[in-house]
């Protein structure tokens, strides 16, 4: 019996089957696995890399309109907000790739802080095909224009410009059935067969439990920035260690709930081994990493990538973040640093990949809770809807732009009221674009996403 196949059995076996399928959009899901997505549906190696920007990052000074007449309009409307315009990095879209509204971007090309250079990885990314800019991308049910929204003619996600509802909704969406998972949760239960011997779950998230990567019947497998978490008091306190492990062991629990948590603590502590052992035995990269958070998690990402093999893992979905993006003041003072983080660690990154032989096998992709205001209250910028994102990887079609650019008019068509702009790709489609790639059938896709039949484009095309 395969690794994953017992696994699987056993935690059916520990809850009774209970609750497992009790949804009809699992039973579908379960159904379209056995059905095409058996162990020897996937030859090559997948990965995607979710790079989420927690606060809501203000993309508007993140991507900046930079030719006269575009500029002027972005100067205007975000007052004492704009970035300067001889501040601003070329991006250099390739022949039929430039932005849907006729302008010329770029990014911030410094910063106030002397060990950081601006966004010049990601501008040299993009320049060299390697990555693609997703225009003003939201969380939305149905296309939707400003009309819609006043006149509440178009249902609308739930509580948007929240932080919270939003994070989830980015990560999950869809309300009602199946919402308590996300969609990348979603993609691991669909795939679940597809690394039949692996160590660890398809889903592994870096530090914390993403929403993202919750899912009906696959785990999701957390790890820290220096490698597996250790159960630190056992190891130190060898009388409570003895006492505990005595406890969990196998036969020792007369209660399902019992034997199920042992059985759970008994593979962490076994896949935490596993871990441990493959990348100690593995050469270090050559690839140098920014000495920050989000570099660190992202080497740690690398890491696991370069031992997938001797884990036995054909597709993986990562998580990563970095926090601090919620600048309702000292936006200029204060983003410029976190966008250099960004753009140093995601092009580190990239260039782990190369070092590895998979660039063209792994997708990184932003995400955030949402945009910023277009107008300005300052010094800051407010909570807002739609913003731009980037997606990085061999596999991109890069340095093009995708997705419609919002008019940057306070007031605007594009402005739903205090300049909350109306988003004009939705999570759905940008979600799926990525499943595709990764593996996942045009049939299945609308159970991931449910209100992807809405939208008239199910693929947006930055794939290759």
């Amino acid at each position: 019996m395969k690794r994953r196949q017992f696994l699987s059995n056993t935690i059916c076996a520990a809850l009774g089957g209970a609750g497992l399928y009790s949804a009809l959009g699992n039973l579908r899901l379960a159904q379209a696995a056995a059905n095409a997505y058996g162990p020897s549906r996937f030859d090559d190696y997948k990965a995607l890399v979710c790079v989420f920007l927690f606060g809501g990052n203000d993309s508007l000074n993140m991507i900046v309109p930079r030719d006269d007449a575009h500029y002027r309009q972005y100067r205007t409307a975000r007052a004492t907000l704009a970035v300067e315009q001889n501040r601003l990095l070329p991006l250099v879209a390739q022949t039929g790739g430039g932005a849907s509204d006729g302008a010329e971007y770029g990014l911030q090309a410094c910063t106030t802080d002397q060990d950081l250079v601006g966004m010049g990885g990601l501008q040299g990314l993009f320049n060299s095909g390697q990555a693609a800019v997703l225009g003003n991308v939201g969380t939305l049910i149905r296309p939707t224009s400003k009309a819609d929204y006043l006149n509440h003619t178009v249902e609308l996600p739930p509580q948007l410009f929240s932080h919270n509802d939003q994070q989830q909704y980015w990560q999950v969406s869809r309300t009602g059935e199946g919402r308590g998972y996300g969609w990348a949760g979603h993609i691991a239960d669909l795939l679940r067969d597809a690394n039949p011997d692996a160590y660890i779950p398809m889903s592994v998230s870096l530090n914390t439990e993403s929403i993202l990567q919750r899912a009906s019947q696959s785990s999701q497998y957390v790890i820290g920035n220096d490698g597996p978490r250790q159960f630190s008091r056992f190891e130190w306190d060898e009388d409570s260690r003895r006492a505990f492990l005595q406890l969990m062991a196998p036969g020792a629990q007369s209660h399902v709930f019992g034997r199920s948590y042992a059985g759970a603590f008994r593979r962490a502590r076994e896949n935490a081994s596993a871990v441990a052992m493959a990348l100690e035995a593995s050469a270090p990269l050559q690839t140098a990493f920014p000495e920050s958070d989000l570099g660190n998690q992202l080497q740690m990402v690398a890491r696991l990538i370069k031992v997938r093999e001797v884990l036995g893992l054909k597709r993986q979905v990562f998580f990563v973040s970095m926090g601090g993006f919620d600048h309702h003041d000292s936006l200029l003072g204060d983003q410029p640093g976190l966008l250099a983080r960004l753009s140093q660690a995601m092009t580190a990154f990239h260039g782990a990949t190369g070092e590895l032989g998979v660039a063209d096998k792994v997708t990184a992709f932003t995400a955030s809770d949402f945009g910023r205001t277009l107008s300005s209250n300052g010094d800051g910028s407010d909570h807002g809807w739609g913003g731009h994102h980037f997606v990085v990887g061999g596999a991109v079609r890069g340095g093009r732009f995708f997705g419609a650019m919002p008019t940057l008019i306070n007031g605007g068509d594009d402005d739903a009221g205090w300049g909350q702009i109306i988003p004009t790709t939705s999570v759905d489609q940008y979600g799926a674009t990525l499943a595709r790639w990764f593996g996942v059938g045009d049939s299945e896709l609308d159970l991931i996403f449910p209100n992807l039949g809405n939208f008239n484009s199910r693929d947006l095309g930055f794939m290759a």
